[in-house]
């Protein structure tokens, strides 16, 4: 019995316990299981958070890519340099009062190399100067002669000029190695630095320089083998002129052969060319063998025979002509299939281009002196003792059309063909006669 009566409280203990743990157990089965579909929610919230954001970066990348292949590669900041912007112009004469003249702005320019790519392709890593566009700082490039004449061929439409222009004299040297009469020439141009440019072709193979002093050096362009009578020689004058194109400074375009020397000073022709309304490529039609006997007609009905024109290879022209020849893709192909031997295109391409397209813009007549009255393929040469003060004096005192109306005494500016032997001569006469100091 005593056994019994101390068991007895154990017994109803246990069974409260276990009415409640029955009471409760409901309660702990739903919270286990609110906690268990808590932790299955939340993990499914968290990746699907994961693969959104995934997908919205792919997504944007796939949105901002660009097509393949159509990426541009990266370019190189272009270098400029702004050590030839302080330069002056001559001292000694006015320049007529429709040019613009600013010589911090002037640029008489020195050796960079300049890329085709650099010019058509943006990029953010370029800083777009505009001194290096309206005034390369070099002749030397990497385009191809396509590519230079198309990049040549630009022209802005708005007229004025959103800069301090000096307008330039482009003189273009077609040579086969350096210049003979280069003495000479430097004396011409000394003080006139701003007022000039100069660009040199001459055969490929030839691996000579200038002294660095010389208004010469670095001023070799890109250029390609030249033969006598050839229609590589116009492509040599389009090479001079879209190369001289590049700079918008330049404003006249002469074309000098390596035995050409100039009758008067810088001053006098500067202010002739500035001032002139006409350009100069000599164009007439002449009845003979070596005239109308040289067309083509295969070149019909875009060139026809009273059309045709013969003229002297060494012209002067304006920029809106220079714009033009390089643009040609009409009569340029025509003649460079059609023009063989016997006929020369350097006598027949630029005056029969010019006679159909601007006649009304041009003087017919050349710049350049030349002495053909002994007859032959080739002019008269002139050698020292034939270089006299009387000689140069009559080729300064010739009387001709000036601006399709007055007439004036300085007919030719420049004079050919002088041999090297004539140098001491003109460097003599020089000062005297053409006031060259």
């Amino acid at each position: 019995m005593k056994s019994s009566n101390n068991q007895h409280p154990l017994n109803s203990v246990s069974k409260h316990f276990n009415l409640q743990l029955v009471r409760f157990l409901p309660y702990l089965l739903f919270l286990a299981f609110g906690v268990t579909i808590g932790i299955i929610i939340s993990f499914y919230l968290k990746s699907f958070s994961l693969q959104h954001t995934q997908f919205l970066h792919s997504s944007s990348s796939q949105i901002n890519a660009p097509p393949p292949n159509t990426m541009p590669p990266p370019i190189e900041k272009p270098e400029v340099s702004d050590s030839n912007l302080n330069q002056e112009g001559p001292e000694e004469f006015t320049p007529p009062s429709n040019v613009v003249h600013n010589t911090q702005e002037s640029i008489q320019p020195s050796i960079v190399v300049h890329d085709t790519k650099k010019f058509i392709q943006p990029s953010n890593h370029v800083v777009h100067n505009m001194k290096e566009f309206i005034h390369p700082s070099n002749v030397v490039h990497d385009m191809s002669d396509e590519e230079l004449l198309w990049r040549a061929s630009m022209t802005p439409k708005i007229r004025e000029y959103p800069f301090d222009r000096v307008a330039k004299v482009a003189f273009m040297f077609l040579v086969r190695g350096p210049v003979p009469l280069a003495i000479f020439w430097e004396r011409f141009f000394k003080g006139h630095e701003g007022y000039y440019s100069i660009y040199v072709h001459s055969n490929p193979s030839y691996n000579g320089s200038d002294p660095e002093s010389s208004v010469f050096h670095g001023r070799r362009i890109p250029s390609k083998k030249v033969e006598w009578g050839k229609f590589n020689m116009i492509e040599a004058e389009r090479r001079l002129l879209a190369n001289a194109l590049l700079d918008f400074s330049n404003q006249r375009f002469i074309l000098i052969s390596e035995s050409c020397i100039p009758l008067f000073n810088f001053s006098t022709i500067y202010s002739y060319l500035m001032n002139s309304t006409q350009s100069y490529v000599m164009a007439y039609d002449e009845d003979s063998l070596v005239g109308r006997g040289r067309y083509n007609p295969r070149m019909s009905p875009m060139v026809t025979l009273k059309q045709w024109r013969k003229g002297s290879q060494w012209f002067e022209m304006d920029r809106e002509l220079a714009l033009e020849v390089v643009s040609d893709k009409t009569y340029f192909p025509i003649f460079q299939e059609h023009c063989t031997r016997p006929c020369y295109a350097d006598e027949h391409y630029l005056p029969t281009f010019v006679n159909i397209m601007f006649p009304e813009k041009n003087s017919n007549r050349s710049l350049t002196w030349v002495d053909w009255s002994k007859g032959g393929l080739h002019p008269t040469k002139y050698v020292r003792p034939e270089v006299t003060v009387a000689f140069l004096e009559n080729l300064r005192n010739q009387k001709c059309e000036y601006n399709g109306q007055a007439y004036t005494n300085a007919c030719f500016l420049f004079a050919r063909k002088f041999l090297p032997t004539s140098l001491t001569r003109l460097m003599r006469f020089s000062p005297s006669v053409m006031h060259i100091q």
